[in-house]
């Protein structure tokens, strides 16, 4: 007879328990996908000097899973058991949080954009389409998990089922459903929900038979409060502290006060909680993993860095945060302040300051029209326009191309429904732009009466990651209007960013750097207006002239001795140079003296 296996983490009276052992959690959150893993040791070092004994970490599946039809790979920088055990060795717990819906900030919430373009699918309820590919997906990632569970050796010690799921619906049997779907598969720790610190979060996110964690960036007291009236004798624990900040493009950078932080984070102390920093450190949305917000007016993506104004900055630093931070959470644990170890406290080398001439490429819509590559791709035709779904692409350019009777006059061409940014060109010449809030009034076009080829660049910014909205798609979904009067006959030509090699990124704008020793670097492209940049073949992430962020991130382990290759993909306006800076440079800052209910 198998007796149930008692978790490693309880509670009790209020309490969490360790081994039966009275236990205080103290965690910090840092994710595998966006730290490049031959930093993965160093930053969980840090987080450990910070003073905590627990990683949390998501679990995205795009990142695992971006195709489907194809397995999800668990290797290399995938490698999630890898970092898990690489916690375990530092001696931290780890925490869990596999979603399948994790915010984030993430691109799409973590879902892959083939699951939420799936036929007949409703997103996180009970829906058997859903629940089939949930399962799918589950069938491969939580055997990576229950394996480095504690009760097996491992320091998985927690499991988060879903995520905030009470600032989306309020399906009690989805949430079930979800956590029937773990155990089934193995899960014997800690389960868990997470949602914000007020009742209306915990109506529809939170269930009776399993512990309730809260997800905050102030008034923990009051949080604290409406647990012990609605959770009486669970433990108080703020799964998600938010300590910090992301940033959209176009808006100020966010920082907020390292005593303010503490202060608010000393309180739940305090008061006997458990706390979660989000972030510990935030690392970089890398590639194309970034994704956006939308405040009911217009979309708002994330820039490339996810610094987050964190304890532990992007490049690794230990900021006025950390030593803000650290005494209290060694206190909490009962332990004496130690000495910070000294590899620790030393700043990171960086590549030298140096400005590097670019050479342009291939013209921009030549580029496209050849989806990137010097002998040109297949397109694919349609009546109407296809989504980026409908053409199995996650993310990065599809150009959109027909031909068009234009009237005799001047008319509008418009873009309903278009959720990006749109280059447009009228037989071959640069019409003009649209984005998301000038598309239903569109371009104002002087026509000829005569046929003309419109083609139609549009630019994926990332899918929206949270609130109602999660899982629209990409692409022109409400076709392409001369006035009131639809186009069809499309050819859509792919270009699928993340999956380019040697053959595309030998079209692009180029710049090369001999480099003695691998290091970090920041790199600015100064006089350029947005696009996208690769090192050494791999896509590091997003630019933007609007700022905040002027920087992007490049760790050592992009770079190798020797020749560096770096390209670049301009869609608007083309710079002259590539410049490596010493110092990151996130933008102009926006301070955030109270935590600001940052989720509302």
């Amino acid at each position: 007879m198998n007796l149930p296996i008692e978790p490693t983490l309880t509670w009790s009276h209020g309490m969490f328990l360790r081994n039966a052992a009275p236990h205080r959690v103290i965690a910090g959150a840092i994710h595998y996908f966006r730290v490049h893993p031959t930093q993965w040791r160093d930053r969980l070092e840090r987080l450990v000097a910070l003073g905590a004994n627990t990683l949390d970490t998501y679990v995205a599946w795009n990142f695992h899973q971006p195709r489907q039809g194809v397995e999800a790979d668990f290797s290399g920088w995938r490698d999630l058991g890898r970092f898990i055990d690489l916690a375990g060795e530092l001696g931290l717990d780890v925490i869990v949080r596999p979603g399948p819906y994790i915010c984030a900030e993430w691109d799409n919430g973590g879902f892959p954009a083939w699951v939420t373009s799936a036929p007949g699918l409703r997103l996180r309820r009970r829906n058997d389409a859903f629940e089939r590919l949930v399962g799918e997906w589950f069938d491969q990632l939580v055997p990576v998990i229950a394996s480095r569970q504690a009760s097996r050796g491992g320091p998985v010690v927690a499991v988060q089922v879903e995520n905030e799921y009470g600032s989306y619906g309020d399906d009690a049997s989805y949430v079930r459903w979800n956590r029937d779907a773990l155990v089934q598969r193995g899960i014997t720790e800690l389960l868990f929900t997470a949602d914000g610190g007020t009742d209306f979060y915990l109506d529809g996110g939170s269930i009776p038979e399993l512990l309730a964690a809260a997800t905050l960036g102030s008034r923990g007291a009051e949080a604290f409060e409406t647990w012990q009236r609605r959770r009486p004798g669970e433990p108080f624990f703020a799964v998600e502290f938010w300590n910090g900040w992301f940033d959209h493009w176009g808006e100020n950078h966010h920082v907020r006060d390292a005593a303010e932080v503490a202060a608010e984070v000393g309180r739940i102390l305090d008061l006997g909680g458990s706390i979660c920093l989000y972030m510990a450190h935030g690392g970089t949305n890398f590639g194309l993993g970034s994704g956006c917000n939308h405040d009911g007016k217009r979309l708002q993506p994330t820039v490339s860095s996810y610094d987050s104004d964190a304890p532990i900055a992007e490049d690794g630093a230990l900021t006025d945060k950390f030593h803000a931070l650290r005494p209290l959470f060694h206190a909490a644990l009962g332990r004496e302040l130690p000495e910070l170890p000294e590899h620790l406290s030393q700043t990171a080398p960086v590549l030298p300051a140096a400005t590097l001439p670019l050479t342009h490429g291939t013209d921009l819509l030549e580029l496209a029209r050849r989806g990137g590559r010097s002998g040109g791709d297949q397109v694919v035709r349609a009546k109407d326009p296809l989504s980026f779904e409908e053409l199995a692409l996650p993310n990065g350019l599809v150009l959109y191309r027909s031909t068009a009777v234009l009237p005799a006059r001047e008319f509008r061409l418009k873009l309903p429904g278009l959720a990006d940014r749109a280059t447009v060109w009228i037989d071959g010449e640069l019409a003009g732009r649209l984005d998301d809030t000038t598309a239903a009034a569109g371009l104002a076009v002087e026509g000829h009466g005569a046929a003309a080829v419109l083609e139609i660049l549009v630019e994926s910014l990332g899918h929206i990651n949270y609130g109602p909205l999660t899982g629209a798609g990409k692409g022109l979904p409400g076709g392409v209007l001369v006035d009131q009067r639809y186009s069809f006959d499309w050819e859509h030509t792919v270009l699928d960013l993340e999956a380019w090699g040697a053959a595309e990124l030998g079209q692009l704008a180029a710049a090369h750097l001999d480099v003695d020793e691998p290091a970090d670097a920041h790199v600015a492209l100064p006089g350029s207006g947005k696009g996208f940049l690769w090192v050494n073949g791999s896509l590091v992430g997003r630019y933007w002239g609007i700022g905040p962020q002027q920087t992007l991130y490049v760790p050592a382990g992009f770079w190798r001795p020797g020749r560096n290759e770096i390209h670049v993909l301009e869609l608007e306006l083309a710079g002259s140079s590539i410049e490596l800076r010493e110092r990151a440079c996130l933008g102009d800052s926006q301070a955030d003296p109270t935590g600001a209910e940052l989720a509302d």
